[in-house]
């Protein structure tokens, strides 16, 4: 696995980088050697937040958690992934060791501005690969997203699914004007 690690806002010891490396290490016997790590490290105030992100075959995991101290932050956040992974085994294991998909996903975020004018301040482009409703709700919930854009294998439009308020998710699927 190819692990790269930034550090934004605090410079970051070899030490950690190393103890990052090890850890990760754990997941090698899953994911193979194309897999890539991304470890992002951040210092605001005295709280330090880690998040890795692991895209393997079109798959994305992610975690993050915020601690005291970089350690016990990075420790969370190698328990979090191992729960992710854990609880989606069945699905994950058909998805790692079939033909994955290539896709870069990224979240968009906007902010609006006044009233009447509405302020694009990011724009993200990523490829939409086919897969079923299935296969995007277990993306989404790798991810940690509320929803996933996705193209639907069945019917080959673009559709999005989201998590709703009571628990349970929904789809949209575009219809004729």
């Amino acid at each position: 696995m190819k692990v790269t690690i930034i550090g934004r806002k605090v410079n970051l010891r070899n030490h950690f980088k190393d103890l990052a490396v090890k850890k990760l290490s754990r997941f090698d016997r899953i994911f193979d050697e194309d897999a890539e790590a991304k470890v992002v490290v951040t210092l605001e105030k005295n709280r330090q937040t880690v998040e890795i992100t692991i895209r393997s075959r079109g798959m994305f995991y992610r975690a993050e958690k915020t601690g005291s101290e970089m350690n016990a932050a990075l420790d969370g956040v190698i328990e979090s992934l191992g729960n992710q992974i854990r609880k989606n085994k069945k699905r994950l294991v058909k998805k790692i060791h079939s033909a994955g998909v290539d896709t870069l996903l990224q979240d968009g975020d906007s902010e609006n501005g006044e009233k009447e004018d509405f302020r694009i301040v990011r724009t993200k482009h990523f490829a939409v690969k086919p897969m079923n409703v299935e296969e995007a709700v277990l993306q989404m919930n790798l991810l940690e997203h509320q929803f996933f854009m996705f193209r639907n294998q069945e019917s080959g439009e673009i559709n999005v699914v989201y998590r709703r308020k009571n628990g349970g998710f929904g789809l949209l699927e575009p219809d004729e004007a």
